[in-house]
């Protein structure tokens, strides 16, 4: 069964371009290495929450919008293996900055999940 990668991301709103872009050069790499979807998704439809929600849960600032992205593998093993590749790729070395990256690591949500469901 295929397995997916999460990711919630609180992104500036000033700084869409240039995450959209790194993005994109990310998909290329991830893609290269086995996975074989990569998606990235902005809310448009998320409230704050009575006790949990999107936005409270990467502290969402103000100027800020919810990123929700995922990574499909066809399988936890190519995923290890697909991660460990990607984070050795010189590529990568830029883009893995934190003084670079278009938003706050600290706030990324982030884990690995077996699919049980594929309609």
């Amino acid at each position: 069964m295929a397995y997916v990668d999460g990711f919630i991301v609180p992104v500036p709103s000033k700084n869409m371009d240039a995450y959209l872009e790194m993005s994109r050069q990310c998909a290329k790499v991830w893609r290269e290495y086995g996975a074989i979807e990569y998606r990235e998704t902005v809310a448009d439809d998320v409230k704050v929450g009575v006790h949990t929600s999107f936005p409270q849960a990467v502290k969402l600032e103000d100027g800020e919008v919810v990123v929700f992205s995922w990574i499909i593998y066809p399988s936890r093993e190519v995923r290890d293996s697909c991660n460990e590749k990607v984070m050795s790729d010189p590529r990568m070395k830029e883009m893995m900055d934190p003084a670079k990256m278009p938003f706050d690591g600290k706030r990324l949500i982030y884990g690995g999940f077996e699919m049980l469901i594929d309609l």
